[in-house]
């Protein structure tokens, strides 16, 4: 218990992190420096007024200087992040694999909001993660190395042929190349088929949504969604269920 209850405070205090890389790193500003301040009036945040959760709560979701309204991104990063490693360890315990899929999952969350704010995923997170991972391939009793490079060539390769036949159909883009590199990423942690379960289950949430959003908004077909926000759920799902997902799914269809 008392391992979990620091692992969450763990995720808290990285939670508050991921936000300064969410906003930072889209906009090429640097991760360290300065410290954090309100971007409409400046004032630098004091540390109590920079406690995960707790500060916004306190504030009531407003800078206490100048009163304008903090983006309930922050308090979702900070309650997602500890929440997402909380399962992590109820699944892996403290073991270097937990470690390794804290990382991914960091990863996903930061990508999620820079895909949903900005409609990129920086290169600056996929590729070396995805390095990250195909190391730690050669350490793993359930992924090896070329498995995670098969991984790596179905995940990226299926939305490659989806850029590329949906540009030649509508002689526009479809998907962005971050996608591709983001799946690239995804395929060389999770493998070639929880690649694909990310993909199928990043689809499904993105038409429902899609569906959702062009009833509620009168929008047209044209309206673009972010895909990265759903394969980024999507790949954490496969992380952690994967294999019970994909089990399931076997079972409803028996070899004869």
């Amino acid at each position: 218990m008392e391992t979990l209850i620091f692992v969450v405070l763990f995720g808290l205090a990285w939670g508050s992190f991921l936000n300064v890389v969410i906003y930072r790193l889209p906009l090429g500003l640097n991760l360290a420096h300065p410290p954090s301040a309100c971007p409409a009036c400046g004032t630098r945040i004091r540390p109590w007024d920079n406690i995960p959760i707790v500060s916004y709560l306190v504030l009531r979701g407003r800078c206490r200087t100048c009163g304008r309204v903090i983006h309930v991104r922050h308090v979702l990063v900070e309650v997602l992040t500890p929440a997402a490693m909380a399962v992590l360890y109820l699944e892996y315990g403290l073991t270097p694999h937990f470690f390794a899929a804290a990382i991914f999952t960091s990863a996903l969350v930061a990508l999620a909001f820079i895909d949903f704010n900005h409609r990129i995923l920086p290169d600056k997170i996929t590729f070396p993660i995805a390095a990250l991972g195909f190391a730690y391939s050669f350490f793993r009793p359930d992924l090896t190395p070329l498995k995670a490079l098969l991984g790596a060539a179905v995940g990226g390769g299926v939305l490659l042929l989806l850029y590329g036949g949906y540009y030649l159909v509508r002689k526009k883009e479809g998907l962005g190349l971050g996608d591709v590199t983001m799946m690239v990423m995804a395929g060389v942690f999770l493998g070639w088929d929880k690649a694909l379960l990310t993909i199928i289950l990043a689809s499904f949430g993105g038409a429902l949504v899609g569906v959702v959003v062009m009833a509620a908004k009168k929008k047209d077909l044209q309206f673009a969604l972010p895909f990265g926000s759903f394969l980024a759920p999507a790949a954490y799902a496969a992380l952690v269920w994967g294999d019970r997902l994909i089990s399931a799914y076997l079972r409803m269809y028996p070899r004869n």
